[in-house]
């Protein structure tokens, strides 16, 4: 019976670990003690299992550990950690490193290393696999083997879960790949797909966000152009809508691990080979300046309300990159929160699902619970949790701006 290490256990790792857990042995590792010491108290923070599937997982005798000397009983380790870009926009591959060296360490005859991160075709073979294998002194595709399945989890869907969404496979042989098919069909209920290559699934991955970004840029483009003609976005996008192969996509800031970040990652290998991607970066350029353009609007709305700018008290509902969902990773909010920063505004920022703590030490942000929308000059609508679907707010004397348009009345959105 194949014995199962999860390596990451954050949105991604922590799922996996609970699906493979009713049919497997699984051990799960991070470096982060705190997250292994809230998972074997029952808690998952991210919110991605509930209390109730999270002590599934702990019945089901899963072992969450720090140290990985205590998860060297399994045969198959799946890689789950992030794959940020720096402060240049480049491929930041040190947590993808970082664990292939702890795995090195305890990988063993014909162990099968697996990595769901997403990269640019090449670093599984290229990048990870000879850290492999100076650190087990095995030699691949002889005495280890490798594969390559990428994630598909998006953050906060209850609806579309690990198991729920195929799931791409690939092997660095024809008989390891079928092994990495029949290990993740085993689990998940809407069916696998088999690549024909570790680079072909890399790739695969890498261009689902990316096409996702260029489409949104093009809709924000398209947001951009309208309001300076004065036209309503949403319903231009509404009757648009009517036709039956048009992608209805909603203007918007583009954070997130996935979608601001993944195609840099192609972008950057294109330029290594000689070849600017330019559309792609285009894209990447216009969804960046998301955050800047609704500062801006914010501004101009206040000037025409003759509402003070410099000293102004801005509310700033919602700082998570998507609604209904903790997660902070790269999100554009805070670009918003600087800009306004920068006009001399005093802003105030509020959000029930992220976690104080992590916005303070990853944003400098504290934020607040409590607010009185009388005392703001004017009131940015960020995210729609499903709790500000609700709110009133009355926009006669301040400037209230929706950028998602959920409220019923407001002097802007995108």
């Amino acid at each position: 019976m194949d014995k199962i290490c999860i390596v990451g256990l954050g949105y991604v790792g922590l799922p996996l670990a609970h699906a493979f857990s009713a049919k497997y042995k699984v051990f799960g590792f991070d470096i982060n003690q705190k997250r292994i010491d809230e998972l074997n108290s029952g808690i998952d923070m991210t919110q991605e299992l509930s209390d109730v599937q999270v002590k599934e997982a702990l019945n089901n005798k899963i072992v969450f550990s720090s140290n990985i000397n205590d998860v060297m009983g399994a045969n198959i380790y799946i890689i789950t950690v992030p794959t940020p870009i720096d402060k240049d926009n480049k491929p930041d591959l040190t947590p993808i490193i970082k664990s292939s060296q702890s795995v090195s360490k305890v990988l063993k005859k014909d162990d099968i290393v697996i990595y769901e991160s997403t990269v640019y075709p090449g670093v599984t073979e290229e990048v990870c696999v000879p850290i492999l294998e100076e650190g087990s002194r095995l030699k691949f595709n002889e005495t280890f083997f490798c594969g390559y399945s990428p994630e598909r989890i998006n953050p906060g869907d209850k609806e579309h879960t690990v198991t729920k969404i195929l799931k791409i496979t690939s092997g660095s042989t024809p008989q390891i790949a079928k092994k990495v098919d029949d290990l993740y069909r085993s689990i998940i209920t809407a069916g696998t797909y088999l690549a024909s290559s570790i680079k072909v699934a890399e790739a695969a991955k890498v261009i689902e966000n990316t096409q996702r970004d260029v489409n949104i840029a093009l809709i924000n483009e398209l947001a951009l152009i309208f309001n300076t003609m004065g036209i309503n976005t949403k319903d231009v996008l509404e009757a648009a809508a009517t036709k039956w192969n048009f992608i209805k996509l909603a203007p918007g800031l583009v954070g997130g691990h996935c979608i601001g970040v993944d195609p840099y990652y192609l972008t950057y290998k294109a330029e290594e080979l000689g070849y600017t991607p330019n559309l792609i970066l285009g894209a990447r350029q216009i969804n960046n300046g998301m955050s800047k353009y609704v500062a801006e609007r914010v501004i101009k709305l206040m000037i025409k309300k003759a509402l003070p700018v410099n000293d102004a008290k801005v509310l700033v509902l919602g700082l998570a990159f998507k609604e209904n969902c903790p997660d902070i990773r790269n999100t554009k909010v805070v670009d918003i929160v600087s800009e306004l920063k920068d006009y001399g505004c005093k802003v105030s920022v509020s959000d029930y699902w992220a976690d104080k703590d992590e916005v303070l030490k990853e944003y400098g942000i504290e934020l607040i619970d409590e607010y009185d929308f009388e005392s703001y000059d004017a009131i940015i609508v960020a995210v729609a949790h499903d709790k500000y679907k609700e709110l009133e707010i009355s926009n006669v004397k301040r400037v209230v701006f929706d950028i998602k348009g959920i409220l019923k009345n407001s002097d802007g959105s995108l």
